[in-house]
């Protein structure tokens, strides 16, 4: 018996909700980067056919960090080479600087994301960089991936607190994230490194960049589960227009430079939340869960997702 047989979630349609939200899937790259063990290839490419056999459009693939830095997914490489693109799926890949850019161009990408951080301590800290000298390094990665016909997505961390200076002012993040938007990033997706914002803070958030001028369909949210905030952050933001949210099938991962950080919004529990508000995906439940309970049995341990257990044990 599925949830579908069932009839749950039920549904009761919310007003002032998007109609429809984008799923930016990253359990291939942000999830698998935290794992101890190297996760074989044949396996991350069993992963990524499975999520889009379960209707997700947006699979963040692998990073061409340094595989020193990022080990598990040193075969980025192997991966995109052994990859069965589909139709209407798009595939990026983290790029850290023009080295990253250059394997990504090679590797025939044509989405990328860039890593930057809205607070020093932690531009310091990931990137050995100020907050202004890791937009000298960034920009001449954007620019040419722009100029060779990429799309290419700004991640910005840190947008909520940070475990060496707390609080961070939503006009540090503005700004930092305008930067961005103006070397010619798409889109701005605002993680919450550590888990610690609540929805008030992601409401302030989102008012200043409004403020700022900034569009809402150039914004994205990336929560983690750290204080069991990151369905009620997510709920905030759609009620503020956000209509693509990040989050990891079964929800693995968690941020490799912030120890506190657990794991990424689990993309089945945010499903259920999007269903039951009659917000539409087009991500199918009941495959998304078997295959985050198939790929709990790769790792040898149990599903975070409290979804994925209540629906597969």
């Amino acid at each position: 018996m599925t949830a579908r047989d069932l009839g749950l979630p039920t549904r009761v349609p919310a007003p002032g909700l998007p109609d429809r939200v984008t799923i930016w899937e990253v359990g291939a790259r942000d999830g698998l980067q935290n794992e101890d063990a190297v996760v074989p290839v044949s396996v991350k490419l069993e992963f990524l056919d499975r999520l889009a056999d379960g209707g997700l459009t947006t699979l963040e693939a692998t990073s061409f960090v340094h595989p020193k830095w990022v080990p598990q997914l040193a075969d980025a490489e192997e991966l995109l080479a052994g990859m069965t693109r589909r139709e209407g799926v798009r595939y990026p890949v983290l790029v850290p600087n023009e080295r990253g850019l250059d394997r990504a161009l090679a590797a025939g990408v044509e989405h990328i994301a860039i890593f930057a951080s809205a607070t020093e301590t932690f531009a310091s800290r990931n990137l050995n960089r100020t907050l202004d000298s890791q937009m000298a390094m960034f920009e001449p990665v954007v620019t040419r991936a722009v100029a060779e016909g990429l799309d290419v997505r700004g991640y910005v961390s840190m947008c909520f607190g940070d475990p060496w200076e707390g609080s961070v002012d939503p006009a540090s993040v503005v700004a930092v994230g305008q930067r961005l938007l103006d070397m010619g990033c798409s889109q701005l997706s605002l993680g919450d490194t550590i888990g610690v914002a609540t929805a008030g803070q992601v409401a302030a958030l989102l008012t200043a960049f409004s403020k700022a001028g900034t569009a809402v369909d150039a914004l994205a949210v990336h929560f983690h589960d750290t204080y069991g905030q990151a369905l009620t952050n997510t709920l905030e933001a759609l009620r503020h227009g956000v209509t693509t949210v990040d989050s990891s099938a079964g929800g693995l991962g968690g941020c490799p430079y912030a120890e506190s950080a657990t794991g990424n919004l689990a993309t089945e529990d945010l499903v259920w939340l999007l269903d039951g508000l009659g917000v539409a995906t087009g991500v199918d439940l009941d495959k998304l869960a078997d295959t985050s309970a198939w790929m709990a049995g790769q790792l040898g341990r149990p599903s975070p997702s409290r979804v994925v257990r209540a629906l597969r044990g």
